[in-house]
């Protein structure tokens, strides 16, 4: 381990440099694999292998600014080298933190082996002979499965696995509240998987943890599923014990319903409002009507009204009876925990007599435009339809589609050099929905749910 530090020069962080050999499904690969796999880490792929890397070898840092780690570490490099066996990954000028006595340390090594193993997946299938010429919703709910599969988190047991959701940059109290409830989900038996950043994503791990201690509960898992554009932005938190990146934001979405359980939502941003308002879509499609899915949103008391004002968003713009489909518990952790233990008992007997499995949910139905990659370019988001005269469900898809724009806007690279080029997104639609979303957007702001490092300054331009 070296240091880059010089008397004249301003302070500069310690790196490393390492060999390492991956494991868990990276140790067993054919020539052909391996090939590729080198072919497009030296190609198109390498500057995403890159800050994807340097995310993880970060892992626990909390800035959402994806420039800011690269500029603490512009030499990092990573290379994927062939040789008969496998590969070997070479890190060069690597964060020093990620290493203890020139030792990479193990969670982190595991998290670089998952980014490796995930990118490899998607490159090597890409070229796959038997890739589906035709892109049907079955065609991408099979890729979404086999991505799962080939990263082992598919687990045949009971249903256990609760998904949260919430935003990065939260209160301390909310953070807080999260840790609660985690700690009554562990003490129950259920595992975590959540988006693998920081805050709503942390707190729930961290308080399973113990939960799970208490109860001596062993190979507990702690999911955190995301993608290439948001692992730069937001590094993951140091309890992510299976990582997994899927190709695009919708492959991600689409992930978390298949694999969870039932869903808790705490507090966020405009990520969680893409969250909810995706889910939602989902579950008033009249195909899912009578499908199980426990959907809870808490918090502490100080964010009754935060809830409140997404609540009511909610029913003026997608209705009243939307409503139904969630429940809504404020400062309770122990409440939380028991509701969502007599959700997923439903989940398990729904299943079992519809004969799904338990490791992935076959049974939701996910329409076409649901899956569907979403490129937030000007010229979409001045498009989308946010309009009262068109079907519930495809009105939160476009609206999903606002917010998953807001996102890229705010911490993706590709967003910000749109924004930076030709100014604020531009959304347009019904007085009314424009007047709600402006204003649930300016709280978020207000409420400085936007951003963790330095000050927010929008992306977008609501049309009123």
């Amino acid at each position: 381990m070296s240091s880059r530090n010089s008397e004249t020069d301003s302070p500069k962080p310690v790196v490393a440099n390492a060999r390492i050999y991956p494991h868990g499904g990276l140790d067993v690969l054919s020539r052909y694999e391996v090939m590729r796999l080198h072919d497009a880490s030296a190609g198109g792929m390498h500057e995403l292998l890159r800050r994807c890397a340097l995310a993880v070898l970060t892992t626990g840092t909390s800035n959402d600014d994806p420039h800011l780690t690269r500029r603490q570490y512009p030499d990092f490099d990573i290379q994927v080298t062939e040789q008969d066996r496998g590969i070997r990954i070479d890190l060069c000028n690597a964060p020093a933190m990620a290493f203890v006595d020139g030792r990479i340390i193990q969670g982190v090594a595991e998290l670089l082996f998952a980014v490796v193993r995930d990118l490899a997946y998607t490159a090597i299938t890409s070229f796959s002979e038997c890739a589906p010429q035709e892109v049907t919703s079955g065609s991408i709910t099979n890729t979404v499965f086999g991505l799962m599969r080939n990263a082992r988190i598919l687990k045949p047991a009971d249903p256990n696995l609760v998904v949260c959701w919430g935003g990065h940059a939260i209160s301390r109290h909310e953070y807080l509240y999260t840790k609660e409830v985690g700690y009554e989900l562990g003490l129950r038996g259920f595992d975590i998987c959540t988006g693998c950043g920081p805050g709503a994503m942390k707190g729930p791990m961290k308080g399973a943890t113990i939960g799970h201690a208490k109860q001596r509960q062993q190979d507990s898992r702690y999911i955190g599923i995301t993608e290439p554009g948001i692992i730069a932005a937001e590094s993951p938190n140091p309890i992510v014990n299976h990582l997994m990146i899927m190709p695009d934001i919708e492959k991600r979405l689409e992930a978390f319903v298949r694999l969870g359980h039932g869903i808790i939502i705490f507090p966020g941003g405009v990520g969680t409002a893409e969250e909810i308002l995706y889910l939602l879509g989902i579950l008033l499609n009249e195909k899912n009507a009578d499908l199980p899915f426990p959907l809870l949103l808490s918090g502490p008391a100080a964010s009754r009204a935060y809830f409140e004002q997404i609540d009511r968003f909610i029913r003026l713009v997608l209705g009243a009876e939307t409503a139904a489909r969630y429940e809504i518990i404020i400062d309770d952790p122990p409440e939380v925990a028991r509701k969502m233990a007599a959700g997923i008992k439903r989940v398990r007997e729904y299943r079992i007599a519809h004969r799904d499995s338990f490791f992935f949910n076959w049974s939701v139905d996910i329409p076409l435009e649901f899956q569907q990659p979403f490129q937030p370019t000007h010229a979409a988001m001045a498009a989308l339809d946010l309009h009262r005269m068109r079907p519930v469900s495809g009105l939160a898809s476009d609206l999903r589609r606002a917010f998953s724009g807001i996102v890229a806007g705010n911490v993706r690279e590709e967003g910000q050099r749109q924004i930076q080029e030709y100014g604020p997104f531009r959304i347009n639609g019904d007085i009314e929905i424009m007047r709600a979303l402006d204003g649930l957007l300016t709280a978020f702001v207000e409420q400085r749910r936007m951003k963790l490092s330095g000050d927010y300054v929008p992306c977008y331009q609501v049309l009123t």
